[in-house]
């Protein structure tokens, strides 16, 4: 069935107002919301702002005032039909008069799940699947974490055009641009942890932080150092007090190295790589940005863990040394990582490339231990 223009304009406008929650939503999912009067004009317009803050739906309904009776809203995710911090959304809807909701997502959180049948035994219309894959998309790091259990992970590496990320004496600094360097920095602000390999930081000590425009943002990122046999130095930067850190070490090592250490079983000579993504899902850290070394880089992707693929590159050329990614389980040419570019984008003189694969990880069954995240908890 036709979806009508009204319809895919609105729930696109909600979908751009979703995003404007990236980076300060967690656990909670990003959601946008537009109401419209009676009269198909809009009324009033929100977004989850924070998490704890009033969700899309209560702060649309509140500009919009009494003009939502008998209009119509527009939801990225469907409504909630529990009670956390905040009141059910579906019950706001109710309360204010909409007569029809549209709903882009369905609720994959069994807790929260259930406003769009509520409403519809109230006796309003609902229309879901509308825009799904844009909302999916502005959504993906939460949906990601509920659906499969585990955190969402985004790769980002830097590297000249002819895929090298260090020179043949191992130099790195600096491949790309500071314009680039300072979208990187966005982007680990908006993560929930930044993750590197041992390797990384005893070739380069780094701090692992994020500092948008200079500045150390309001929520700092979880820094975690996959470090099998607990090798971190006690003076390595990660664990300085800029950021909260913790160290994945193999269950069977014994060390006294002071830091809060994360024990997984070891897999593949390394560390298990789900077991990893499900405790830090367990910690309800939602997003990952994934730094350092192509080792542990392609261990993830070898294990189907990489989510999102940001690559910026550079125009300039090395001939030899640092490839950006290991080896990643490919064998021959049939065994390829196919992705697929979602966006390019020019950053200073640099281009930055945004992909993902064609075929995402399967669902499993597992979720996260302890309480589920929802629209609120």
């Amino acid at each position: 069935m036709e979806i009508p223009e009204q319809d895919v304009a609105h729930m696109a406008r909600a979908v751009e107002l979703a995003g404007r929650g990236h980076g300060s939503t967690t656990p909670n999912p990003v959601v946008g919301c537009v109401v419209l009067d009676a009269a198909g004009q809009v009324a009033g317009e929100g977004y989850h702002a924070y998490a704890g803050g009033p969700h899309a739906e209560v702060v649309a309904l509140a500009q919009a005032g009494e003009r939502a009776r008998g209009g119509t809203a527009y939801v990225t995710l469907e409504p909630c039909d529990h009670t956390g911090r905040t009141g059910p959304c579906s019950r706001a809807l109710l309360d204010a008069g909409v007569a029809r909701v549209v709903i882009a997502v369905s609720d994959p959180n069994p807790t929260a799940a259930g406003g769009a049948a509520r409403l519809r035994a109230h006796g309003v219309s609902v229309t879901t699947g509308v825009l799904t894959e844009a909302a999916e998309r502005v959504n993906e790091e939460w949906l990601t974490f509920m659906r499969l259990g585990r955190s969402h992970v985004t790769w980002k590496f830097a590297a000249t055009l002819d895929g090298r990320s260090a020179a043949e004496d191992g130099t790195s600094k600096w491949i790309t641009s500071p314009e680039a360097r300072a979208d990187v920095h966005r982007m680990r602000a908006a993560s929930d942890a930044i993750v590197a390999g041992i390797g990384t930081v005893l070739a380069d000590d780094p701090r692992l932080t994020a500092r948008p425009g200079g500045e150390k943002p309001a929520r700092a990122p979880v820094r975690v150092v996959v470090d099998p046999d607990a090798r971190t130095p006690a003076t390595a930067r990660v664990l300085d007090d800029e950021a909260p850190t913790l160290i994945a070490v193999a269950d069977d090592v014994d060390t006294g190295l002071k830091a809060d250490l994360l024990r997984l079983p070891r897999h593949d000579a390394g560390l298990d790589l789900r077991a990893l993504l499900a405790e830090l899902a367990a910690r309800q850290l939602v997003s990952v940005f994934l730094e350092g070394g192509p080792a542990l880089a392609g261990s993830f992707v070898k294990e189907g863990l990489v989510d999102r693929v940001v690559a910026y590159v550079a125009p300039a050329l090395l001939g030899s040394g640092k490839a950006a990614l290991g080896a990643a389980g490919v064998g021959t040419i049939g065994e390829l990582h196919r992705l697929r570019f979602d966006d390019v984008t020019v950053i200073g003189p640099d281009v930055r490339l945004t992909a993902r694969p064609v075929h995402p990880s399967t669902p499993r069954e597992t979720r996260p231990a302890g309480p589920q995240p929802g629209r609120e908890q």
